[in-house]
């Protein structure tokens, strides 16, 4: 799937034919099971819920939103990869708590590709490289050269081992051909709240959070990790334009269901979820949480994706020797 896809055309088509499979009860015949592999109140939580609502609405079923946390994503991903395959529980994926979380742990029961049907990518939230400002450095060459002298080495925050703060962290390290220490913490906020007081240097994060404190001179934003600049960080150069062009990150969201469910139902999803995402208060709502909407032509486009996106960071994971205690 091209990063960039564009948003399908027709949505209203789209939605008609989810509602056609719904109105001849052939699926779902009952409400849907979303399950999020975080706690309630976080962006993968709103995220899930803005998805929900608009799907549930297309489909003519109620979603009912089940947030269960722990062990990095493994919990919520196992119900699901085990969970009966008619297309009545689902999984909302993310870079971390799906894909990379399977990369870092020691012990998998299931395995991302096999076990799971791909229904839609939903889209992506870029991630954007901060320090203290008491760090030296104003851009990314600047932060390579600091990272290479620094004795003892620059130190990055991260939500946790295995989340995406924390390869892209990793990522660094490797490309600025420096040693650096992660420090994991457990969730985005207390991992701010550090760098913030200057006992740790480094900060990577989607957007969202990171931006009043950006704003407000707490953070210095050196780039964002993406192919181009946010629409609302403007100013904010891209790692590839500071000459970093294998620096790209983002944390994403997608909606996955148990391998084995027919493809009839999951086209009906995939049409569902797509209606959803070309609905303007949807857009509005996820927008507000720096989520850059990005949908799947096909439940085969985004198993393509998922498919490379595994490859990339599993070369980053082996690299730098990444593996949950």
């Amino acid at each position: 799937m091209h990063r960039r896809t564009a948003l399908m055309t027709m949505p209203a088509l789209l939605g008609l034919a989810a509602g056609r499979a719904a109105a001849q009860g052939r699926f779902p015949d009952r409400p849907i099971r979303l399950i999020i592999p975080f706690a309630a109140g976080g962006s993968n939580d709103i995220v899930g819920r803005v998805v929900a609502e608009g799907m549930g609405a297309r489909l003519g079923q109620s979603f009912v939103v089940e947030n269960r946390g722990g062990a990095g994503g493994l919990l919520g991903n196992e119900a699901v990869a085990t969970a009966a395959k008619d297309g009545h529980t689902l999984l909302l994926g993310g870079s971390g708590s799906f894909l990379i979380s399977s990369l870092v742990q020691p012990k998998v029961s299931y395995d991302i590709i096999r076990d799971f049907a791909p229904i839609g990518f939903i889209g992506n939230a870029p991630n954007v490289i901060t320090v203290n400002p008491q760090v030296e450095a104003r851009t990314m060459p600047e932060l390579r050269a600091l990272a290479r002298r620094a004795r003892p080495p620059l130190s990055y925050a991260s939500p946790g081992v295995g989340t995406t703060g924390h390869v892209l962290g990793a990522l660094l390290a490797l490309e600025f051909s420096a040693e650096m220490e992660h420090i994991p913490y457990r969730g985005t906020g207390p991992a701010i709240t550090d760098v913030l007081a200057g006992r740790v240097n480094i900060l990577t994060n989607a957007a969202a959070p990171l931006r009043p404190h950006i704003a407000g001179g707490g953070l210095r934003a050196l780039a964002v990790a993406a192919p181009r600049r946010l629409d609302f960080l403007p100013e904010l150069p891209t790692t590839a334009e500071q000459g970093f062009p294998r620096i790209i990150s983002s944390t994403w969201y997608g909606l996955l269901a148990p391998s084995g469910v027919a493809p009839e139902r999951i086209a009906a999803l995939h049409a569902a979820l797509n209606a959803t995402l070309a609905d303007g208060d949807a857009r509005r709502r996820l927008a507000e949480e720096g989520v850059e909407i990005e949908t799947s032509p096909s439940p085969a486009d985004y198993a393509r994706f998922l498919e490379a996106d595994r490859a990339r960071w599993q070369e980053v994971v082996t690299r730098a020797k990444i593996r949950a205690e």
